[in-house]
């Protein structure tokens, strides 16, 4: 797999959530790097040559290859501390990857059902919104997930609000505040640079 020279090179989906996600960090970091597309449904032997598990997101620098996006986003976030997307006080950056752990056992693990439209499809629509929608009153009160500032937690959450129509996903009219943060999301630069036209194609 060789890329341009020096540069990161991330192989990421083009319609999925997870690689969507470090798609966001590159942006909003705003440095040079190189986003290759891959096929989700043909994806090249080369994946698997660099990822046993064969899945994107893949980060190739040099000779570091980074293959799970949780990493990826630390190690971008870390090299390239502006802005910085995860808490500088230890304490805050603790319970913000606890935070996101809890995330991904609770809401994020159920995108797989819809992305490959299992029998348990239906449960996890509606897991995903009881949980979303048990979220939204946070946003009453600040901003974004971790508080006024933007940071790993609203990159992690954003790819799957994006799609909230997309897996026929309604929220209740409870859940406005979360909607409202969902729009701020959207309308960041980092944000709308990193969609895929395929994404892009997933909202009406």
């Amino acid at each position: 797999m060789r890329g341009v020279v020096d540069m990161m090179n991330l192989y990421s989906g083009t319609t999925c959530p997870l690689s969507q996600r470090c798609r966001i960090v590159l942006y909003e970091k705003g440095m040079d790097f190189e986003v290759i597309d891959v096929d989700l449904f043909a994806k090249p032997e080369d994946i698997a040559a660099v990822n046993p598990y064969g899945r994107v997101p893949v980060l190739v620098e040099r000779d570091l290859i980074l293959y799970e996006p949780n990493i990826i986003n630390e190690y971008i976030d870390e090299r390239f501390p502006h802005p910085q997307l995860m808490p500088p006080d230890p304490i805050m950056r603790a319970r913000a990857r606890q935070l996101l752990i809890t995330m991904e056992r609770e809401v994020f693990s159920h995108i797989d059902a819809l992305e490959k439209n299992l029998k348990t499809a239906d449960k996890a629509r509606q897991t995903i919104r009881d949980r979303l929608t048990e979220m939204a009153p946070v946003f009453v009160k600040q901003k974004h997930m971790l508080g006024e500032d933007f940071s790993m937690l609203d990159v992690a959450i954003a790819p799957l609000l994006w799609r909230l129509d997309h897996y026929g996903i309604e929220l209740p009219k409870s859940a406005a505040p979360l909607m409202k943060y969902a729009e701020r999301i959207f309308s960041r630069q980092g944000f709308i640079d990193a969609l895929t036209p395929s994404e892009k194609a997933m909202r009406r």
